[in-house]
């Protein structure tokens, strides 16, 4: 598509309705995130969860530990992580490869450091509708040169899920997503489409951009922005230094949510229920008590 039929298409473009820096805490063993979705200023963007950037070094990490109800998607920055779930399902994701798990109706899993020095990466949570939330827990895992990546006029973008420049991703989202990482060279001007009735989001990881108005003040890396309603987004890199971003949208679910930790459900009943099947090693947490 080019950048003519691209312009065509946005007619109404998205403006930042809110910016915030990520909190830097404590989470896990020894592991540090940024967490942008998922704390007290923003607990929920339906229909995503959390969002955080996780650095850790060995011998810190996330041991075992459960979740129920949603989907994490890993994205490896720097180094290497291994993660290994009661199931048995055992495998090393490296800089720039991908891990999209379901964990549906029930995973116990760790995730901890499998090379020198620091890790970092993004996992994203996002919400499964009630009717998708005990479906039997699956992976999908892209190695790094398997993720599509496509470049076009100063700008590269890695698909993650969904579709930017004329490429799509091999993801399936069962919770229909786009998750796009981008970076730009000096002096690049990128129109994305996003379908208007999704939320959606902006989360820079490197340099420095201005989005949606080209009067805007320029957001640096560690800001996340959340865009209003639109056709899509509009970003230049008017600084002398790579920007690196991701932009990520989904269709909202538009029911409750109720979140206890790592459980994610619609009631506070099923919440109850999940304690006491996690507790029980019942319903879908049978291979916990191993």
């Amino acid at each position: 598509m080019s950048k003519a039929e691209i312009s065509s298409v946005l007619r109404e473009p998205r403006f930042v309705v809110k910016k915030f820096q990520t909190r830097i805490q404590a989470e896990g063993v020894g592991a540090v995130v940024r967490r942008s979705i998922g704390r007290f200023e923003l607990r929920h963007f339906d229909p995503f969860l959390v969002l955080d950037e996780f650095s850790v070094t060995a011998p810190g990490g996330f041991p075992d530990h459960p979740h129920r109800g949603f989907e994490t998607v890993t994205y490896m920055l720097q180094g290497a992580m291994t993660h290994e779930d009661f199931a048995g399902h055992k495998g090393t994701i490296r800089t720039g490869d991908l891990q999209w798990m379901t964990a549906g109706r029930g995973i116990v899993h760790s995730e901890m450091p499998a090379s020198q020095g620091t890790q970092k990466g993004l996992q994203l949570w996002i919400n499964l509708s009630s009717k998708h939330k005990m479906i039997e827990p699956r992976y999908q895992e892209l190695l790094s040169k398997d993720v599509a990546e496509v470049a076009k006029d100063g700008i590269k973008v890695r698909v993650i899920a969904g579709e930017a420049l004329g490429t799509k991703s091999a993801i399936y989202t069962r919770t229909p997503t786009m998750y796009l990482d981008f970076t730009l060279k000096p002096g690049a001007h990128l129109q994305q489409p996003i379908p208007s009735l999704w939320n959606s989001f902006i989360y820079v990881l490197e340099g420095e951009g201005v989005f949606c108005k080209q009067e805007s003040s320029p957001t640096k890396a560690h800001y996340i922005l959340l865009l209003g309603f639109g056709d899509g987004v509009e970003a230049w890199n008017k600084s002398s230094k790579l920007l690196r971003f991701i932009l990520v949208g989904g269709e909202p679910i538009g029911e409750p949510v109720v979140q206890y930790g790592p459980f994610v459900m619609n009631t506070q009943e099923e919440i109850d229920q999940t304690i006491d099947d996690y507790e029980y090693c019942i319903n879908g947490f049978e291979n916990a008590k191993h």
